[in-house]
C-alpha cells in the first residue's frame, strides 16, 4: 500500500470480531479469561484492543516491528530513556524540546544516567562526544523550536560504530515527511499531540522500533510504569492519523506562502525554515525528508517588539504545542524552552525575540492578510 492508503487501512484498520471500519473503543479494566493459564486480553494497562490497533498502525507507518503508545510525548521519551542505567551515558542534541531538557536534567541525571550535549548538526562534534560508556544518540530533527536537520543515516553509521542505539524525536516531521528507522535509527518516538491527531484535542506519545529486543524491553516498561495511553484517546488519535497525509498537504501550502512574507519582509532579522534554499540544511532536507514541514521559526530585528506583534494577531492564536488545524504561535524563550537557563538557551541560538509559529490549514488568504498587517503595524520600541 501507498502510505496514504496506509494511513487509513494499516495496522488494525477495523474491528474484527464485528468489521466495524472504525476500531471500537474498548473501556474495560480487566478482561474475563477464558481458561486458566491462557490469559488472552488481561488488564487494560498491559493491553487493550484499541491502543494495540493504534500501536499496530504507528508500527506499520513507521517501518518498525512494534510500535508502543503513551499518555503524552514525555512519557514516551521517560520510558525510552529509562533503557539505560546508572552509568551509561548518552549523547543528547543541543536544541531539543524544553520539556525533554527538563526530563534530562531533573529526572534522568538524578538516576545516574549521564548525557553530553552536542550540535548534531556537526557530525565530528557527534564523533568527539562517544564515550566507552555511550549507549545511545538521541536527537530531534527537524528540531524544536530552530528547525536545523541533523543527518539521521550519517549519524547512525557513526553510533553504530560505538554500539550505540540511535533514538530519534520525529514529532515535527511525522511518518508522513521522514521515516527515521528506514535510515538508521532503532527508535523513533512522537507527540502525538501534534501533527498525528492533528486536531489539539488529545494528549499522547508514541515509540516504534525496529528490533525485537527492544520491542520486548520497551514493552516491559511501558506496562511496568504504565503511563499508557487511555482506549478513548488511542481511538481519536487513530481517526487523527487517518486524515494526516490531506492536512500536511494543506499545512506545508500554507507555510511556504507564509515563509516568503516573513522572507520579503524589513521587519524580521532571521528565519528558520528548513525550506529556505538559503538555508545550510536545505539539501539534506530534501534529501531526507518527503517534504519541509509546517513549522517556521524568526526572529524580528532587535527594535521590533514580539509582544507587540503577536498582540495584533487575531486568526493566528498565542498557545504552546503545535501540529494543529489552527495555527499557533508563541515565545520560545518565555514558553516552551523557559524551563532552560537563559544563558544556555542564548549559547544555542534560542534568542529572546525568538518567536515559533505553528502553521494550520485554515485558508491561505487570511493567513498571509494577518501575517503581512501584523509586520506592517510593527512601531520601532
Amino acid at each position: 500500500m501507498k502510505f496514504n492508503t496506509k494511513l487509513i487501512h494499516g495496522g488494525i484498520s477495523e474491528d474484527r470480531n464485528t468489521g466495524a471500519v472504525s476500531m471500537p473503543i474498548y473501556k474495560a479494566s480487566t478482561f474475563h479469561q477464558k481458561e486458566l493459564g491462557k490469559p488472552g486480553w488481561e488488564y487494560s494497562r498491559t493491553g487493550n484492543p484499541t491502543r494495540q490497533a493504534l500501536e499496530e498502525l504507528m508500527a506499520d507507518l513507521s517501518d518498525g516491528v512494534a510500535g508502543f503508545a503513551f499518555s503524552s510525548g514525555s512519557a514516551a521519551i521517560h520510558v525510552v530513556l529509562s533503557l539505560f542505567s546508572a552509568g551509561d551515558h548518552i549523547v543528547v542534541g543541543n536544541d531539543i524540546y524544553g520539556g525533554t531538557f527538563r526530563l534530562i536534567n531533573q529526572v534522568m541525571k538524578r538516576f545516574g544516567v549521564e548525557f553530553t550535549t552536542v550540535d548534531t548538526t556537526d557530525l565530528a562534534a557527534v564523533e568527539a562526544a562517544f564515550q566507552s560508556n555511550t549507549k545511545a544518540l538521541y536527537l530531534e530533527t527537524p528540531t524544536n523550536p530552530l528547525l536545523r536537520v541533523s543527518d539521521i543515516e550519517a549519524l547512525s553509521k557513526i553510533a553504530k560504530q560505538h554500539g550505540a542505539h540511535v533514538i530519534v524525536d520525529n514529532t515535527f516531521a511525522t511518518p508522513y515527511l521522514q521515516k527515521p528507522l528506514d535510515l538508521g535509527a532503532d527508535i523513533v518516538v512522537s507527540s502525538a499531540t501534534k501533527y498525528l491527531g492533528g486536531h489539539s484535542d488529545l494528549i499522547a506519545g508514541i515509540a516504534v522500533t525496529n528490533d525485537k529486543e527492544l520491542a520486548e524491553q520497551i514493552g516491559f516498561l511501558q506496562n511496568s510504569i504504565g503511563s499508557v495511553l487511555d482506549p478513548e484517546d488511542a481511538w481519536l488519535l487513530q481517526r487523527g492519523i487517518k486524515t494526516l497525509g490531506a492536512r500536511m498537504r494543506v499545512h506545508e501550502e500554507n507555510t511556504q506562502a507564509l515563509f516568503k512574507v516573513l522572507k520579503d519582509d524589513q521587519h524580521v532579522a532571521k528565519i528558520y525554515y528548513p525550506g529556505d534554499p538559503a538555508s545550510s540544511s536545505y539539501e539534506l532536507a530534501k534529501r531526507q525528508m518527503r517534504g519541509f514541514g509546517a513549522m517556521i521559526s524568526f526572529e524580528l530585528k532587535p527594535e521590533y517588539s514580539p509582544k507587540q506583534f503577536i498582540e495584533q494577531l487575531k486568526v493566528i492564536s498565542l498557545a504552546e504545542s503545535l501540529g494543529g488545524v489552527e495555527s499557533l504561535i508563541e515565545v520560545p524563550a518565555i514558553m516552551t524552552h523557559g524551563s532552560i537557563p537563559r544563558a544556555e538557551r542564548i549559547k544555542d541560538g534560542i534568542q529572546d525575540n525568538l518567536i515559533r509559529m505553528s502553521v494550520g490549514i485554515e485558508d491561505q488568504e487570511d493567513l498571509v492578510t494577518e501575517l503581512q498587517n501584523a509586520l506592517n503595524n510593527l512601531v520601532e520600541a
